[in-house]
């Protein structure tokens, strides 16, 4: 199922759309009225499908948070040359200023998500509807909510928080919350989200895509996990591992249009073909994934933009015989793909990615990839439960769910007896090969050890100047100008 059908909104401004019961049929919208709040379950759905849309847009999964994986020394920007990608290429160079364009999107991108789960969070509970209704539409707010204020946090640490509609009487120059608070909200609304939503299980066939019980347990998992909260982890990851969740037999069907939403899939962002909008703007539902990162000149995929060319030294980490390689990367004399060689010269490093490649006979065009993309996966789970049994002291009953990954992966166990600095390598090893360029590897880095680990991995690869305040984005300076409420953070 892949169109969402969402109502378009601005700051400030409820959007109205015609209804359809089918959660992936989209229409224009019709009307926009800042007093036009959802009076009846249709709308408050509308408003709901609304909330989701910000994710796919390039700020966000569409482009941004993929392109995490350049500045965290997975890849190289490669692109067209010259300026095209200066603003990542500046990231990863750790010569990041507050006027950064990819900073500002990543700032951007997820308030207008807030806005609309706020509205439908304080609408919700008044109207008088269906109660399953009801509770779905508000536990899919609050798991979005959460999703969005967990990039957030992440990626800038104190910001705003915003919990209820802002309006023209609102106070819109708010100053920064601390983390910890809003850390406190995100675990809040996670709970309320478990409590209210279905089971993948129990939704119909028109609603899968949307958030499930599974995906706010899993994004609770990995809040807890950035939080080193380790028997919480163990405790949530165990619980999915009841819920239906298991590993595709193949890795690829992970990244495949005709395999998504399947039962390794906890949450994914869903994109379309056919969605009938500019390529560029918010409002368009395909992906740019397969567009960005094809192999420039090699006719393999539509567009084909050359993004995100792995290095020598990713490629180099793979252990001899994981059949993610193939799956992940292009390189001379890999697998062809769609019947055609690859060739070192399409690249910078002589490599390119083939994980969220669509074939031409899928989309020929290139602005039509259907692919969705993948923000929490039941191998994600797995890697969290062994990451946090080996933080308790568990380091033996740890290698189980971390053995359950690497043997999907054609690899052989893990050596037993490993102490728990050695194992906990080895687990973030492992999801840096098993989640690369799904936009994950930077959280990885900056959350472990305090960021230590992440500085002592940039700094290997040759980024020396990369210190502690680079462990967080400045704040845009656009932003700062038009609210002076707005402090900076250090170094920038």
């Amino acid at each position: 199922m892949k169109h969402i059908k969402i109502g378009l909104m601005v700051m400030l401004s409820f959007v109205m759309v015609q209804c359809s019961d089918d959660f992936l049929d989209k229409t224009q919208p019709d009307t926009i009225n800042t007093g036009n709040y959802p009076t009846n379950a249709e709308e408050l759905i509308t408003m709901v499908n609304g909330a989701y849309q910000p994710l796919q847009w390039p700020k966000l999964y569409n482009f941004r948070m993929w392109t995490s994986d350049i500045f965290a020394g997975n890849s190289i920007v490669g692109a067209g040359g010259g300026e095209d990608g200066i603003e990542t290429t500046n990231l990863s160079n750790f010569v990041t200023t507050p006027s950064n364009e990819g900073v500002l999107d990543l700032w951007r991108g997820p308030w207008p998500g807030i806005l609309r789960s706020n509205i439908v969070l304080s609408v919700g509970p008044k109207l008088n509807i269906d109660e399953s209704v009801k509770n779905r539409c508000l536990g899919e707010a609050y798991f979005l909510r959460a999703q969005y204020y967990f990039i957030l946090v992440r990626f800038f640490g104190d910001v705003p928080l915003i919990t209820e509609p802002q309006n023209s009487n609102s106070d819109l120059y708010p100053s920064r919350t601390s983390k910890d608070k809003v850390y406190a909200l995100i675990l809040s609304d996670l709970e309320k989200a478990v409590a209210m939503l279905p089971t993948k299980q129990e939704m119909s066939e028109g609603d899968k895509g949307r958030a499930s019980k599974g995906s706010a347990i899993g994004l609770l998992a990995k809040v807890n996990l950035t939080l080193s909260n380790w028997q919480q982890v163990v405790d949530l990851t165990t619980k999915l591992e009841t819920m239906g969740y298991g590993l595709n037999a193949d890795y690829s069907d992970n990244f495949r249009t005709e395999t998504e939403n399947s039962k390794e899939s906890l949450f994914e962002v869903q994109y379309a073909a056919n969605a009938g909008y500019d390529f560029w703007s918010n409002e368009n539902q395909a992906s740019w994934a397969s567009t960005f990162t094809g192999p420039r000149s090699s006719n393999m995929v539509a567009g084909a933009y050359g993004w995100s060319q792995p290095t020598q030294e990713f490629f180099n980490s793979y252990e001899n015989g994981d059949l993610r390689k193939d799956k992940t990367v292009l390189y001379q004399g890999c697998p062809d793909f769609a019947g055609i060689p690859y060739s070192a010269s399409y690249s910078l490093t002589g490599y390119n990615l083939r994980k969220f490649l669509v074939p031409l006979s899928i989309s020929p065009s290139y602005d039509n990839s259907p692919l969705n993309f993948p923000v929490l996966r039941y191998s994600d789970v797995l890697l969290m439960k062994a990451e946090a049994l080996n933080e308790l002291g568990n380091t033996s009953q740890a290698e189980t769910p971390l053995n359950l990954v690497r043997r999907r992966a054609g690899l052989a166990n893990i050596n037993t007896g490993l102490g728990k600095a050695a194992f906990r390598d080895a687990v973030l090893h492992e999801r840096r090969i098993e989640l690369a360029f799904e936009g994950q590897r930077w959280f990885d880095l900056i959350r472990v050890e305090n960021g230590q680990y992440g500085l002592d991995f940039l700094h290997s690869i040759g980024k020396t100047n990369a210190d502690q305040h680079h462990l967080l984005l400045p704040i845009p300076q656009i932003e700062r100008d038009r609210n002076p409420n707005l402090s900076q953070n250090p170094g920038y």
